[in-house]
């Protein structure tokens, strides 16, 4: 009944925007489905005219075909190592850095928060080879540790968004850990940490799925099959001269579980964090 009201109160402007809204949501999910059914189609049907939707044989198979043909279970635990690491770590070093700049008093503070922000404006192309030389020169290279390593260290955008977020918390939540004898250490733990929850949400997020889905990074710095990732094995079902679509998108499924589930799970913090992590500079 309270749906219904709703709809008769709804004007026409809003009409059009729920409706513009329904439409672009149906365009973001026909690719996602049509590689959903395309996972258990058998090949001959991939490029089937008039297209079929409905696949019929159901190949359950191809799933088992595309975990075995290469190794994806080493794959997995390469891109989940990566993926948790790098999402732990930028937390811990953004979140220290963003209470730093927002909270703490210390000399060229505005400075070095304008350079921070400026390395955001380096497109990665301009470094990636004089990076590349380093970590050859220090026998980095075929590990992941320069697929760690760096993104803990040299995250500007999650410094930046937890700096905003942190500069909303009251000022009057610190003053009453100091009246209780907690030191800075201990007032970032206890007081700062618990109320940027959905900053921390929204960031780790962030870091995970891109972490997850980075191909470029593997693709320089990986040239071992026991050290991939799951985007080079993926790209490993592309062939030269041809292509088994069916086990590319059953791969390709197999590799988007994990960010849904942190999505899903993650959903009501990430919204509450890129919605208020702007409120206050």
């Amino acid at each position: 009944m309270f749906k219904a009201m709703t709809l008769k109160r709804m004007s026409g402007m809003d009409w059009f925007l729920f409706i513009v809204l329904l439409l672009g949501s149906i365009l973001m999910l026909v690719p996602f489905l049509w590689m959903l059914t395309t996972s258990v189609k058998v090949q001959e049907d991939v490029f089937a005219y008039p297209p079929k939707w409905l696949p019929d044989p159901i190949v359950w198979s191809n799933y088992k075909r595309a975990w075995t043909m290469f190794p994806m279970g080493t794959a997995y635990f390469n891109s989940f190592k990566i993926a948790v690491l790098v999402t732990i770590g930028t937390l811990w070093s953004c979140s220290m850095a963003g209470y730093a700049f927002a909270k703490m008093e210390f000399k060229g503070k505005k400075l070095w928060f304008l350079l921070l922000l400026a390395t955001m404006m380096i497109p990665a192309q301009v470094t990636m080879i004089p990076t590349f030389l380093w970590f050859k020169e220090i026998s980095w290279l075929n590990t992941h540790w320069p697929l760690i390593i760096p993104p803990i260290l040299t995250n500007a955008f999650g410094v930046f968004l937890l700096r905003q977020f942190i500069s909303s918390i009251p000022n009057e939540l610190e003053d009453a850990g100091r009246m209780d004898g907690l030191n800075p250490w201990r007032i970032y733990w206890s007081v700062v940490l618990p109320n940027c929850r959905p900053a921390l949400a929204a960031l780790g997020v962030f870091t995970f799925m891109y972490h997850w889905n980075n191909f470029l990074g593997p693709l320089i710095y990986l040239n071992t099959a026991e050290k991939y990732t799951l985007p080079l094995i993926i790209a490993s079902f592309q062939g030269l001269y041809s292509t088994d679509w069916t086990l590319l998108m059953s791969a390709s499924c197999i590799t988007l579980a994990p960010v849904l589930l942190v999505y899903l799970f993650a959903q009501r913090y990430f919204i509450e964090g890129i919605t208020l992590s702007g409120l206050k500079g």
